[in-house]
């Protein structure tokens, strides 16, 4: 999960850069919010890459892992059992 946490604020950076680049005209005294913008832009982008990677790093493969299966089973003279399987 950390992967996609990771993701959704690199987004919001990523979409806040480009409100501040493209819609904002606003110059500061000593900075320009265009260049703030456009370092947010490419620190949303790094941030989306990096998270990416985690996230499809710590996923395990679809079919894998542990599985557990309970079920009964009735034996020829009519007993039941209660069977817990592990599967790995």
């Amino acid at each position: 999960m950390k992967g996609l946490t990771g993701m959704g604020f690199s987004a919001v950076a990523l979409i806040a850069g480009a409100i501040m680049y493209f819609a904002v005209t606003t110059h500061g005294n000593g900075f320009s919010v265009s260049k703030v913008g456009e370092i947010l832009m490419i620190a949303g982008a790094i941030g989306v890459v990096i998270s990416g990677i985690i996230f499809a790093s710590t996923r395990r493969p679809a079919g894998s892992g542990h599985r557990t299966y309970d079920r009964e089973a009735i034996d020829t003279d009519g007993r039941s059992t209660a069977v817990h399987e592990e599967v790995r």
